[in-house]
């Protein structure tokens, strides 16, 4: 194969895999109050409890200044692949709180949404003369690990009813479940199962999916986890696992901390 045809080759497959996986949903308007609970005081009783808006999300999601070795990035509309939930169908109700998550969304009926792509690249070695710079920057996205990142907030009880419903579906979907989006063909998971909880929070749940890709069958890990009444959800994947190649999954430790901290 000549390296131009290489090149684009490497270069769909990158744009193939990030749609296969549906990395990103829109964020929600609110006019909620800008409220925050910290991690050292008890959190407001759920009948009295205030979602924070929209603007107090955008300051205390995680950014490239939060964590070393990452680019994080808003996500935008290139990578969008539905406008909202509206526009995805899942086929077992029960799962949608999974669906949701892996595409990008807040689990449950939040009041205020935002989201993040943090990506961390692959160590490359120094460029050979005549490489191809398209090539090079291919594989080293082939090689990143992506982390999706989203705040939700919630009146009420609503937080802790999302927690409930998240940990409902990991339980109540262990079969695997299939959704689909608006204008695309269905995605079909086949087997859900309980992880183990990177974070911490007034509650966690954690879950790996595993899911069929062109590569053949890949595993992901997610993870939800409540802050009083703000929710934080993370979901992990490497490209060159989509591809059916031997690749580390699980949700980086330091995206984690570092949004923990900034939820305190």
């Amino acid at each position: 194969m000549k390296r131009s045809s290489r090149t684009r080759a490497v270069a769909t497959f990158s744009v193939s895999a990030l749609s296969l996986v549906l990395i990103t949903g829109c964020g929600g308007d609110s006019d909620a109050k800008d409220t925050k609970d910290t991690a050292g005081k008890p959190s407001a009783p759920a009948a009295t409890a205030e979602a924070i808006g929209k603007g107090e999300l955008e300051k205390v999601i995680v950014a490239t200044a939060d964590v070393e070795g990452y680019d994080v990035k808003p996500a935008g509309a290139a990578q969008q692949i539905v406008p909202s939930k509206d526009a995805l169908t899942v086929k077992d109700a029960a799962c949608e709180p999974l669906a949701y998550v892996l595409t990008g969304f807040a689990p449950g009926d939040e009041k205020a949404f935002v989201n993040r792509v943090a990506t961390q690249a692959a160590p490359t070695a120094a460029p050979s003369a005549g490489s191809d710079a398209d090539l090079d920057a291919a594989k080293d996205l082939l090689g990143s690990t992506i982390t999706i990142v989203s705040l939700s907030s919630y009146d009420g009880d609503g937080a802790q009813r999302t927690m409930k419903a998240v940990k409902d579906a990991v339980s109540g979907c262990a079969g695997g479940f299939t959704f689909t989006a608006e204008g695309q063909e269905a995605q079909q998971f086949t087997k859900v199962a309980p992880g183990k909880p990177v974070g911490s929070g007034d509650e966690s749940a954690a879950f790996t999916i595993d899911g069929k890709t062109d590569g053949g069958e890949t595993t992901v890990n997610a993870e939800v986890v409540r802050h009083g009444s703000t929710v934080a959800t993370y979901y992990a994947l490497n490209l060159a696992a989509l591809a059916g190649k031997k690749a580390d999954t699980s949700i980086p430790e330091e995206i984690v901390t570092a949004q923990e901290s900034k939820l305190k």
